[in-house]
């Protein structure tokens, strides 16, 4: 599904990558580390170009843009998102622990893949129409796998929603904001706050 980036990996510093990595890959790397330092605006390809070790010229013959860069990188750290969540609710045979699985693990992936995570949150303005409106399709499929467990709470009677949609973007949102906030180093743990996290969105959703 996707070159540099899974589920449980978020993009590699392009210097640690195998000596046999494929270039488009090394510059996505690259382009997370100089976009998460440097913001969208102020990275230059030189910049990018330099830390995947490669010449600027080298970068256009992938990449059209910079921006082309951010959509890839935003792309793929939906489509691991996705990856997460959807392993989530599949590990789980309830409604009630499909949430927590999903809200578990959704929380504590931010907070492992918090630099991405950031690039793909607060950049995301900088894309273009087009490549604005896929990353959007990609929020659209995140957020329906988590109404489709919301809806079957409700219809099996565990959970007590009575607006499904602000529910779903606030649990959404609850766990988005992790790589906000998130830090190396706090004492707690990204497991630790994927658990909590999921504790609260029981408390929201149950009667």
């Amino acid at each position: 599904m996707l070159s540099t980036m899974t589920s449980t990996t978020g993009p590699r510093s392009a210097a640690s990558r195998p000596a046999g990595a494929d270039a488009a890959g090394r510059l996505i790397d690259a382009a997370a580390e100089a976009f998460a330092d440097k913001g969208f605006h102020a990275t230059t390809t030189r910049d990018i170009a330099a830390r995947a070790g490669m010449s600027p010229a080298g970068v256009y013959v992938l990449f059209a843009t910079k921006e082309d860069l951010l959509f890839h990188l935003s792309e793929q750290g939906h489509l691991a998102a996705l990856e997460v969540i959807e392993a989530a609710r599949a590990g789980a045979d309830t409604p009630s622990a499909q949430l927590a699985a999903i809200v578990a693990a959704f929380a504590a992936w931010h907070a492992e893949h918090f630099r991405t995570a950031r690039i793909v949150q607060y950049e995301f303005p900088h894309l273009s129409p087009g490549h604005r409106d896929r990353v959007l399709g990609l929020r659209k499929r995140l957020d329906a796998v988590v109404r489709e467990v919301l809806e079957a709470g409700i219809a099996s009677g565990d959970f007590d929603v009575a607006d499904l949609q602000s529910t779903t973007l606030a649990l959404q949102s609850l766990t988005v904001d992790v790589a906000r906030w998130y830090e190396p180093g706090i004492r707690r743990t990204p497991q630790a706050i994927g658990a909590a996290y999921a504790d609260l969105a029981l408390r929201l959703v149950r009667r």
